[in-house]
C-alpha cells in the first residue's frame, strides 16, 4: 500500500509542475510593486473608486497621492521605498 500511495504522490506533483507551469504570471500585482528601474502602484479594483495611497521617498518627504484603477508609476525604483493605502478614497 505504502508503493501505491509514494506512486500517487509522484503523478501529483507531476501534474501540479504541469499545470503552475502552463498559468502565467501576474503581469501587475495588486498594490505597491518596482521593476528594476521604476517604482509602481496598482489599484485593483471593480468599482471604479480612486483611493488615497502613502508613497515613502528616500531622503525627501513621504506624500500622499490619490490614484484611480490600474497602474501608477510613482517614479524611480531608486527613490521610492514603498507606497500603501491609506483607508480613504480620493
Amino acid at each position: 500500500m505504502t508503493g501505491a500511495l509514494g506512486a500517487s504522490a509522484i503523478v501529483l506533483t507531476s501534474l501540479g509542475a504541469v499545470t503552475s507551469a502552463s498559468v502565467p504570471a501576474a503581469a501587475d500585482p495588486c498594490g505597491f510593486y518596482e521593476t528594476h528601474a521604476d517604482a509602481f502602484y496598482n489599484h485593483c479594483t471593480s468599482d471604479g473608486s480612486s483611493v488615497v495611497i502613502k508613497v515613502q521617498v528616500a531622503l525627501a518627504p513621504d506624500y500622499e497621492r490619490c490614484v484611480g484603477p490600474g497602474r501608477s508609476w510613482l517614479g524611480s525604483a531608486s527613490k521610492i521605498q514603498g507606497a500603501y493605502y491609506v483607508g480613504r478614497t480620493c
